[in-house]
């Protein structure tokens, strides 16, 4: 892995890619304060990059991932050259385990996992092509969903967001992110709350800076400050991305989405949910079923390295809420929106998986 400055990068904030035979990741630990970017060459070490959060959101796991499996599948051709596809297995489990709320991770594995078969000889360049069209596909589909959502916005618009659904969760430009992106352009949007997200403060650090990068007016406001913000009256739309989304609607994202769309129901502000195809789950029958990661104590009994808890004090730290479909107003995807979504709604658009 070597590390190096974004000075070397052309492209501005891109979350993840791949040039020279090797995966980039821009260490979203360090922002903003710095853009570092780190370069990988082996899957175990991509795999580990997305439990320690250096790439995080669903979709940019997606990305990752498949790009992953070429690394993995460059490794296991010059190691067994006539059996890759089974050498390749127990590294791609490594993979597959490392985020298990975020269904892109194994829909990316799964697509790639569907040319094995079909690949003669050295895999690189047929698995590289497949993986660059998962990137590729996901930043138009983030466009689209910029268009359809930005669509259901009214002019002077204020929305809360929560978490980071940007361009550095995705393969560019990003799914709710996206949707503000495209109404700050049509002239639509009045401002932006960003709500901290604790305790990894992705809306601190991430959401506040790429929206700043794009001259979006945007206030940071604490989580536990949001209620009172939508009880002043002022804000329109909570638009959130997901992680996964279950058949009958019912959205899993980060942490205190839940709490945000409780408050925005009881206030008559609207939620909009923006993802990709790829995260709606139609395996899965209800949030109830999607499983919650649970991360380290330490993420919020420390700070900075130094201990605010009391000693011996036990900890719990979902990463992940669920929100039911009943206090969802739409559903943005790019294959269609989902207006007060429930199960049959959901399978109209999306069928069965």
């Amino acid at each position: 892995m070597t590390i190096y400055n974004s000075k070397n990068i052309t492209e501005s904030f891109a979350a993840v890619k791949w040039s020279d035979g090797k995966l980039i990741l821009l260490d979203q630990r360090k922002l903003p304060r710095d853009s570092i970017y780190l370069e990988y060459d082996s899957a175990s070490d991509v795999a580990d990059a997305i439990k320690e959060m250096i790439v995080r959101g669903a979709p940019a796991i997606g990305v990752a991932a498949a790009y992953a499996v070429v690394l993995a599948a460059r490794a296991a051709y010059k190691a067994s050259v006539d059996n890759w596809q089974t050498a390749i297995n127990a590294e791609l489990e490594i993979l597959s385990a490392s985020r298990p709320t975020a269904v892109n991770l194994n829909w990316a594995i799964a697509e790639m996992r569907k040319s094995f078969d079909s690949i003669e000889g050295d895999p690189e360049t047929a698995l590289l092509e497949v993986a660059t069209r998962i990137h590729d596909g996901d930043i138009a589909a983030n466009h689209e969903m910029g268009r359809l959502g930005a669509e259901l916005i009214s002019p002077d618009s204020q929305i809360v967001t929560h978490c980071n659904a940007g361009a550095l969760a995705t393969g560019g430009y990003g799914t709710a992110l996206g949707v503000i992106r495209t109404a700050h352009r049509n002239g639509l949007v009045k401002k932006v709350y960003s709500s901290e997200t604790r305790p990894w403060m992705q809306g601190a650090r991430l959401t506040s800076w790429e929206l700043q990068q794009d001259n979006i007016p945007v206030n940071l406001v604490i989580d536990s400050a949001v209620s009172s913000l939508m009880r002043a009256g002022d804000i329109d739309w909570l638009i959130v991305g997901s992680d996964r989304i279950a058949a009958n609607g019912d959205v899993a994202n980060k942490v205190g989405t839940y709490s945000h769309a409780v408050s925005a129901k009881y206030h008559g502000v609207k939620v909009m949910v923006v993802a990709p195809f790829s995260t709606v789950d139609m395996q899965i029958q209800s949030g109830e079923d999607i499983p919650i990661e649970y991360r380290s104590a330490e993420e919020i009994t420390d700070f900075n390295g130094v201990r605010v808890a009391p000693k011996g004090m036990e900890a719990i730290n979902p990463a992940f809420d669920i929100t039911p479909a009943n206090l969802v107003d739409v559903i943005v995807t790019e294959k269609g929106i989902v207006q007060d979504p429930d199960a049959e709604k959901m399978l109209a658009i999306f069928g069965k998986i």
